[in-house]
């Protein structure tokens, strides 16, 4: 008796346990009638009225109550044909709660343009859950992109009663969010990350999207300290530090051109990308980006390392093709094109860039990062990144995530470190005949940009367009780290890209 007593209260118990587990999962839910009447204020004074919906939580095991929900905000006269613009407002790869739309970024933009507009918030390395007495450390990598998947597997879900089309959505993000807005494209319905998500009780749907919107994203991290390296190690900011950092700096450069060659990147013209002709390759973006800024009207001082003639009517071309039309023979000679003689004045046309001097002129407008600069953990006493934090564990603890950091600080990086790094790199999805790679890419990283090396966005540009992809890439000019600028031409893009 007294043993059936004993089983009786551990079944109960254990019944007790079940009945708590299962009282924290809220299912999938979206009410088309819990709608809140809103409108937003343009910068123009356009009033855009709309209606929110708040608080849409899109897993059903919610871990973190904070983040792991949605908003969508739906203009008056969307459609279920209306394309859908996922604004995230990740950075530094930190949490993001739920926002509302913006006047002055894209969000709002994409509302008075008739878009359904959606902000996901998502965990980041510094989210935090209490369990009992501890701290937990709730979106280490990979859980920020896994948040954003599982909203996308959200809008899917309910696409027949949500207003909008899940088919065409849009995802836009800045920094370690335009990081976040790459992977969205271009891991979609990939195997790898299935049971994640499962586990956390996202949508059994696909997670694909239409197109990614990505300004300078600080992405491929555990490639970005070499290519950092291997581009400014010889500025003169770099030249002043101390003995042990250059010569930490010079070890890490030296990586660089294996890592560019293995790629097998290809120009537009067929032929290869490698490390022989990289930096040309770079010098030529520049010279395409400063002479169409010349052409609108700014002044370009040759102190930059530019160099203009009268004589050569037509700027270097990039990936091997024409800049100008109609150029025929002339461009040989050096010569006007037919139509132009005497519509540019001496100076006009630039010709040339010296890359030291240039690079030097991006530093001085903003001192660089540290050696290493993103993973920096325990490197010749260099105090942790918001990097090593981001591949840190649920303790708290930062980590290096880099063979060769890990090296220099005397540890190793674990299988899980290395998985989590492979999850969070779009380099490994793209052409791997597995991923759902979105068709169309916009990608934006500023001429003066020091955050993280021009060839992080180059190669992710160069390797979507080898995969066939629609790509609208530039290096604007004079343009810092930031995002959400130009939106006349960003909005006239994806106009294009949602008849």
């Amino acid at each position: 008796m007294k043993n059936i007593i004993i089983v009786s209260f551990a079944l109960l118990f254990a019944m007790n346990i079940c009945a708590a587990k299962k009282s924290k999962v809220t299912p999938l839910q979206f009410n088309p009638d819990n709608g809140v009447k809103a409108s937003l204020t343009m910068t123009d004074g356009k009033v855009v009225n709309y209606t929110a919906y708040t608080k849409l939580y899109f897993v059903t095991n919610v871990e973190d109550s904070t983040y792991q929900y949605m908003n969508i905000f739906v203009p008056e006269g969307a459609t279920h044909q209306s394309p859908m613009f996922l604004r995230t407002y990740v950075g530094g790869y930190m949490a993001s709660e739920a926002g509302y739309p913006q006047a002055q970024d894209a969000s709002g933009r994409a509302l008075a343009e008739g878009y359904v507009l959606v902000i996901p918030g998502s965990r980041g390395r510094t989210s935090t859950v209490k369990q009992g007495k501890k701290t937990v450390y709730t979106g280490r990598a990979p859980k920020a992109l896994l948040d954003l998947k599982a909203a996308v597997r959200y809008l899917r879900h309910f696409d027949n009663v949500i207003p909008g089309n899940a088919e065409k959505i849009i995802t836009d993000g800045t920094s370690a969010g335009g990081a976040m807005s790459s992977l969205l494209g271009a891991t979609g319905n990939h195997p790898s990350y299935a049971p994640l998500l499962k586990a956390m009780g996202a949508a059994d749907e696909r997670d694909d999207v239409f197109a990614s919107v990505c300004y300078c994203p600080i992405t491929d991290l555990d490639h970005a300290d070499m290519a950092y390296e291997w581009l400014y190690g010889n500025t003169d900011s770099r030249k002043s530090l101390s003995a042990s950092k250059q010569a930490l700096s010079q070890e890490l450069a030296a990586q660089f051109p294996s890592y560019i060659n293995s790629l097998g990147l290809k120009k537009a013209d067929g032929t290869a990308l490698n490390a022989e002709n990289y930096l040309d390759y770079i010098k030529q973006i520049l010279i395409k980006s400063a002479q169409e800024a010349k052409d609108a009207g700014a002044d370009i001082p040759d102190s930059l390392g530019f160099s203009f003639s009268s004589m050569a009517a037509f700027q270097a071309p990039v990936n091997g093709q024409s800049s100008r039309p109609g150029m025929g023979n002339n461009r040989a000679a050096g010569l006007p094109p037919m139509g132009m003689v005497g519509r540019k004045m001496v100076g006009e046309y630039i010709t040339d860039l010296d890359m030291t001097k240039y690079l030097n002129y991006v530093v001085s407008t903003q001192p660089l990062k540290g050696v290493p600069a993103f993973d920096s953990y325990n490197v010749d006493g260099v105090a942790a990144s918001g990097e090593n934090g981001e591949f840190g564990n649920a303790q708290g603890s930062d980590v290096n995530f880099t063979s060769w950091s890990a090296e220099k600080a005397g540890t190793a990086v674990s299988e899980e470190v290395k998985e989590n790094v492979r999850l969070l790199n779009p380099m490994y999805f793209i052409g791997d005949g597995v991923s759902s790679v979105a068709p169309h890419w916009y990608i934006r990283h500023g001429a003066r940009d020091r955050d993280t090396a021009f060839s992080v966005s180059i190669n992710l540009a160069a390797k979507l367009q080898n995969s066939g992809k629609d790509v609208n890439f530039k290096l604007p000019w004079n343009r810092p780290h930031s995002g959400d600028y130009a939106l006349n031409e960003l909005f006239a893009w994806m106009a294009e890209i949602v008849k």
